[in-house]
């Protein structure tokens, strides 16, 4: 059996509801291929967007910067204070793949203002508790919020701009993404040093809040008027493999845990592979596995993850090299880790002009080379460099990897259709979570067998090179993929003519 998908952008079919400002949130006339216009605010949607998911990338790279000085306050070990972070990313696994149907069923807005809710609610948990467990069952539902925001976010996106305002609107979503994780560190240990760690928490209030009122304003309310009924078997199967594969993932990094690790990943592929199983039986899964039919989402996935193995090793080698290798303390290494994030800031207003010039395909794999180049050089840095040299190369890697993700988040969605929208946003917000994750393990897998193979225990500079052209590998890999786009893919996004037309197949029908 055939499930035919339509070529172009999501169709939209919003209820602009009551609160929002016409001249600001409300979209013009809607057709089978989207919006009309994008609405004269549309970068203010983008940013209200991109704030809150900034708000939720620092909390989680902030937070880890704490968890000494909690474990004191808390009369524990600090090892034991790795279940507060354990516990958000179980939130997450389990709740992305259900927000794309929370969405459809109960309209975008009312579930993003939810999401933040919960999030300032489990923040204002954690600042005030007593004990290890209660900070646990709030970070808990603290990433019941954060699961929601990205892929709600992300399709609120997707269907309030055009396809010309595509590519800007997606360089301010994925700035969260690369700068969250650089300036989280250096900002928790300026807040434990000076302030108290609490504050780690109080200062998402604020945030939260007027993020809460803005999206009232401004974002509009999409609703599916007949929403896909909830996959509850599916949502304990990919909850389960999921859970199981990032916790797996996360304990490699840990001394002593290898096989605990092997076992959680072990679960959670077998798990995974039920889950398929039930994919290919059921009319609406959760996770929908036919989005993979479509040729720009399948390999937009596939590079992408490769890529943000490099991303999400960065915040995790970066600081150690400085303060182990360099022997810098965290205040000056967070000052030379802010250089990514200068450079994804310089990157977002050049990219749509970019993607115009070059067209995805050229500028992915350009973007591609010349930023794995970027990091290649990084794993070279040494106490005697210039800081200036290392942050501006720092800054070229930022750059150049800031133009790839802003095409992969907006070419994926070109050839999916409405019905399967926000589908796709949460499959592809659960895979990116996951890779992040695994670019954490495969970084901290590399360094450790390099300290083995060099007989150290403590890790010297030649190991930090090792992991860095490790991960840089794998990185390289995303050309392959990014070399199978039709070389008009794309072309209506970036508003590049096109020069020929590839004709899509419908995607199969998995049974």
């Amino acid at each position: 059996m055939l499930r035919p998908r339509r070529r172009g952008m999501a169709s939209v079919n919003a209820e602009v509801r009551d609160g929002i400002v016409p001249a600001a949130g409300a979209l013009a006339k809607t057709h089978d291929e989207g919006p009309e216009t994008s609405g004269i605010n549309y970068r203010i949607v983008a940013l209200i967007i991109a704030c809150a998911l900034l708000m939720e990338n620092l909390d989680a790279t902030v937070l880890a910067t704490a968890l000494p000085t909690m474990a004191r306050d808390f009369g524990v070990r600090a090892p034991q204070m790795s279940i507060a972070l354990t516990s958000y990313l179980l939130a997450l696994a389990v709740f992305i793949p259900a927000s794309g149907t929370m969405a459809d069923r109960f309209g975008s807005r009312p579930v993003f203002q939810a999401a933040i809710a919960l999030f300032m609610a489990g923040s204002l948990v954690s600042a005030q508790a007593p004990a290890l467990w209660v900070i646990v069952a709030a970070r808990f539902v603290q990433g019941i919020g954060g699961a929601m925001m990205l892929p709600v976010g992300r399709l609120v996106l997707l269907r309030s701009v055009t396809k010309k305002d595509m590519v800007s609107a997606m360089s301010w979503l994925i700035m969260p993404a690369l700068i969250g994780p650089i300036l989280g560190p250096p900002l928790g240990g300026y807040i434990v040093t000076y302030l108290d760690w609490r504050w780690i928490f109080y200062v998402n209030l604020p945030i939260g809040l007027l993020g809460f009122v803005l999206v009232g304003r401004y974002i509009a309310n999409f609703r599916e008027e007949h929403p896909h009924p909830f996959d509850p078997q599916g949502f304990v199967l990919s909850g389960v493999s999921l859970g199981c594969l990032l916790f797996g993932f996360e304990m490699t990094s840990r001394p002593g845990a290898l096989p605990i690790a092997i076992a959680l990943i072990g679960i959670g592929g077998v798990f995974g592979l039920l889950y398929i199983r039930h994919a290919r039986r059921h009319e609406a899964p959760i996770i929908d596995l036919d989005l993979l039919g479509d040729e720009n989402f399948r390999l937009s996935m596939i590079a992408g993850s490769l890529t943000r193995i490099t991303q999400g090793s960065l915040p995790f080698l970066l600081p150690l090299m400085m303060q182990l290798g360099f022997g810098l303390s965290a205040a000056q290494s967070g000052t030379i880790t802010v250089g990514p994030a200068i450079g994804s800031l310089l990157m977002k207003g050049v990219a749509p002009r970019l993607l115009r010039r070059f067209g995805f395909r050229t500028a992915m794999v350009g973007a591609g080379l010349i930023g794995a180049l970027g990091y290649a050089i990084v794993g070279l840095f040494r106490p005697d460099w210039p800081m200036w040299a290392i942050v501006a190369t720092l800054a070229f890697c930022g750059f150049f990897f800031s133009l790839q993700f802003t095409a992969y988040n907006a070419i994926a969605y070109d050839g999916i259709d409405k019905p399967h929208m926000s589908s796709a946003t949460s499959f592809y917000s659960t895979v990116q979570q996951l890779m992040l994750s695994l670019g954490i393990c495969t970084a901290a897998s590399v360094l450790h067998l390099s300290m083995l193979v060099h007989g150290v225990k403590k890790p010297a500079l030649i190991d930090f090179t090792a992991a860095f052209w490790t991960v840089t590998a794998i990185s390289l890999l995303a050309t392959i993929w990014n070399l199978r786009f039709h070389p008009d893919a794309g072309a209506e996004i970036s508003g590049r003519a096109a020069t020929s037309r590839k004709t899509m197949e419908p995607a199969p029908r998995l049974r």
